[in-house]
């Protein structure tokens, strides 16, 4: 069975936009030259591929699995053409990185600064989202890594550990809540907080621990999904809120900022970098890493 790989790439988009007129004009061809694309492959594959729905169209089971091995070659080949450019470059190149905003803050500076002293002309292209963005963009090969939270792994990934991040309670130095000798969790409920929103997961943990002690939920004033205006708003408003403990630090977050130490209150959180197991890592996103876990153990301590 031989299949052309500009084949698998028009396949690829039209599998994503479930229409040929829409592929047509993506692509910049023809909508007959499209469906001969579809047509060679499903004399190749001996099964229909598409079935129609609609005005539209969507992959039968047999295009399901093509396009699942359509990506894995596109992985492929790319790797394979980056690896063969790379040999006798040394640390060379642009290095594609997914991260979450705190690992963005205060892993990646240092990191990407030491990287560029040993190779100046590295180049970084970085996209600051949460897990749920990033996760779609490694599937797809348009970032080579993504650095996040540990969670559930999903299979053909493979990822390392390069922080222990500690999620706790904070408030402004002058705040109420340390004129109690001893905080607890009720004294917390007797509080408003600025967190963000329900579903992301430092706030359904927080709620859940309220929630297993028989007490009302934290007491919210503001959401933001802005997760570096977090230690600001807990400055300028004056909130109770639960963020990385790396803001703590040596005030980097700009913000006189303390933990408010309570028993049970500190959620165990991982930082980690996740690639493509079978996916090439360029001789500089693999000094990438290495110089991420050397600053996550800084920070971690």
């Amino acid at each position: 069975m031989f299949l052309d790989l500009r084949d698998l790439q028009y396949f690829e988009v039209i599998a994503e936009l479930e229409h040929m007129g829409r592929a047509s004009e993506r692509l910049h061809r023809t909508q007959p030259a499209l469906t001969s694309c579809v047509k060679r492959l499903e004399e190749a594959c001996g099964a229909a591929l598409f079935e129609r729905t609609g005005r539209g169209i969507r992959l039968t089971a047999a295009g399901k699995a093509l396009l699942k091995w359509a990506q894995r070659t596109r992985f492929d080949v790319e790797s394979a053409r980056r690896e063969i450019g790379d040999i006798g470059r040394g640390l060379a190149g642009n290095i594609r990185i997914g991260i979450v905003p705190t690992a963005a803050q205060f892993l990646l500076p240092p990191a990407a600064r030491e990287l560029m002293g040993e190779a100046p002309g590295i180049t970084l292209r970085t996209t600051v989202a949460l897990g749920d963005i990033l996760t779609p963009l490694l599937r797809a090969g348009e970032i080579d890594l993504m650095v996040g939270t540990e969670g559930t792994q999903e299979p053909g990934f493979t990822s390392k550990l390069l922080a222990e991040d500690p999620i706790v309670v904070a408030a402004t130095s002058s705040h109420d809540i340390f004129k109690k000798s001893r905080p607890t969790l009720r004294d917390l409920a007797e509080y408003r907080w600025v967190l963000q929103p329900p579903g992301a997961p430092t706030r359904d943990w927080l709620d859940q621990t309220f929630d297993r002690s028989h007490l009302p939920r934290p007491q919210v004033q503001v959401e933001s999904t802005m997760l570096l205006m977090l230690p600001s708003l807990i400055d300028e408003t004056g909130l109770l809120s639960f963020i990385s403990r790396l803001h703590l630090q040596e005030g980097r977050s700009g913000a006189a900022l303390r933990e408010v130490k309570v028993r049970g209150v500190t959620m165990r959180r991982r930082m980690v970098v996740t690639y493509r197991e079978s996916g090439y890592l360029s001789p500089a996103a693999q000094r990438l890493v290495v110089l991420l876990a050397k600053h996550g153990r800084f920070r971690s301590r």
